[in-house]
């Protein structure tokens, strides 16, 4: 990817937005030279609905009027037959109507000028009102990488493919490394949609869709715990179509979570209901993840992050009874009631927060937590099970643990006396030796723990009879609690002005 993919058709990430909705207008209207141009195209059943699966990439930015839409209905026909063709044109168009509820804050934001007669979403002020926490305003986006830098990208991995994109590490002309998103050329979606239509160009762009929804919503909604999108590219159809830049993360590791300290893995589960608190309240309104595992998340310098929003829905379903509103999983059954206006209130997030509790609270919360705080942790497993808290009840209630345990509070019945029984070297740290293992411990080659002070690591290591002493250092955990290191053992005290080294007195 050293020399470039095609021309690209522009520069900022605002006129990415501009042309996107140029490019996937309505059927009835393509936009040329800036000028609407009326199709005449019958409205078809839909019989496929190919991307359903995420696609990777990124946006082009270029204005509006630079757009230019494939008018496949004029095109002459080669080896497709012409049922086939308009077949695509059909697929197409269905896309592009999908995509319409997504624009609806583009257009508000990038200046892209409206048409008579579009339906689009109203931004909902009040909404965004009781959403400034954790949100990351749309101006603050600075540096966006856009076509002259994607097309010099250098020192490419592989990273991942999935039906519909593939994903590659990349190192962009000054150094900064990002994930770039791509249709995947060689997945089950464009492979399926080739058999049928037998047309690359019109294949690309109707895989590409998913990909393209993605980047708007990443555009509107922006929290901590959702990707970064850091950039976006248009190429050419023949060139490949979409290119995205993300932040780089690491793929969620389930066993390797199950394996870390319970603060590590409380983390995952803290970022998780910030998302979701966010989600059921978000711009676009109560947004669903639709696709959710463990896959669609990275981790982000150990912060929990959603990576794949081409599967979200950002309305709740439609209803005429309660029977519309039920939500069915593989051992039980939920229900939301159906407003007056014929919506299944509150079914989005009842949805993510059931499925959270599946995917992850299960298997990361409960275990190896500190016994003081199991009482609350077990509250909100039961809550979460039966769905007897919504999304904003438990994640305060995610909070109060946070708040207990970096204040300490939860130690209130520890014994102080314990401390007494070691004796204090400050500015020394223990070496050499002998170390034990336990587990879960932040190292591999020792016992390592997070304390809230040297009395709790006292606590600690006198209930281990392995234990002689313990080092505090000057290294803390992302709830700024100090790391302890537990030994059976030491044949040397080093100098440390950062640490306090605990040996244990014996016993007359």
């Amino acid at each position: 990817m050293g020399s470039p993919m095609g021309r690209p058709q522009g520069h900022s990430l605002e006129q990415g937005a501009a042309c996107l909705l140029a490019l996937w207008c309505p059927s009835e209207i393509l936009f040329r030279g800036g000028k609407e141009e009326k199709t005449t195209g019958k409205k078809e059943e839909k019989k496929n609905s190919y991307p359903r699966n995420p696609p990777g990439g990124a946006m082009s930015s270029f204005p509006h009027h630079m757009c230019q839409t494939r008018d496949l209905a004029n095109e002459s026909p080669d080896l497709d037959s012409v049922f086939k063709r308009n077949a695509l044109l059909k697929e197409l168009n269905e896309r592009r109507k999908e995509l319409l509820p997504y624009y609806a804050v583009s257009v508000k934001t990038f200046g892209v000028p409206s048409r008579k007669g579009a339906h689009f979403l109203s931004f909902k002020s009040e909404v965004a009102e009781k959403t400034k926490e954790n949100i990351v305003p749309l101006g603050t986006i600075t540096d966006a990488i856009g076509c002259d830098q994607l097309r010099y990208v250098k020192n490419v991995d592989f990273l991942g493919a999935g039906y519909t994109k593939a994903v590659i590490k990349g190192v962009l002309p000054k150094g900064f490394t990002v994930a770039l998103k791509s249709v995947n050329e060689k997945g089950s979606d464009m492979r399926r949609c080739l058999e049928d239509f037998k047309d690359l160009e019109g294949c690309r762009e109707l895989v590409s869709y998913k990909l393209i929804k993605e980047i708007i919503l990443l555009q509107r909604l922006r929290h901590p715990n959702i990707i970064k999108l850091q950039g976006h590219c248009k190429w050419s159809i023949q060139a490949g179509g979409v290119t995205a830049a993300f932040e780089q993360g690491s793929p969620l590791q389930m066993i390797q979570l199950l394996q870390s300290p319970w603060e590590e893995r409380f983390r995952v589960c803290l970022g998780l209901m910030r998302l979701l608190h966010y989600l059921s309240r978000s711009p676009l309104g109560s947004v669903a993840l639709l696709d959710f595992q463990p896959r669609q998340f990275v981790l982000v310098s150990g912060e929990l992050k959603l990576t794949d929003l081409d599967d979200a829905e950002v309305e709740e379903p439609g209803c005429q009874t309660e029977a519309d509103c039920i939500l069915h999983f593989p051992l039980r059954n939920f229900s939301a009631p159906c407003s007056p206006g014929g919506v299944c209130q509150g079914l989005n997030e009842r949805r993510n927060l059931y499925n959270a509790y599946r995917y992850f609270f299960t298997y990361l919360l409960p275990h190896q937590a500190p016994p003081a705080l199991r009482p609350l942790i077990d509250r909100v497993m039961n809550s979460t099970a039966e769905l007897k808290s919504d999304v904003s009840s438990t994640r305060e209630a995610f909070e109060e643990i946070l708040h207990l345990y970096k204040s300490g509070l939860y130690l209130e019945n520890l014994p102080t006396s314990l401390i007494r029984d070691y004796t204090a070297l400050r500015g020394m740290r223990t070496s050499g030796g002998m170390a034990y293992h336990c587990w879960p411990s932040f190292s591999h080659q020792g016992c390592v723990l997070s304390v809230h002070n040297a009395s709790e690591a006292a606590f600690i290591c006198s209930a281990n009879p392995h234990c002689a002493s313990f080092t505090l250092g000057a290294q803390v955990t992302w709830t700024g609690r100090p790391l302890a290191c537990f030994r059976s053992g030491f044949s040397d005290l080093l100098p440390d002005v950062n640490a306090v080294a605990y040996i244990k007195r014996a016993k007359a």
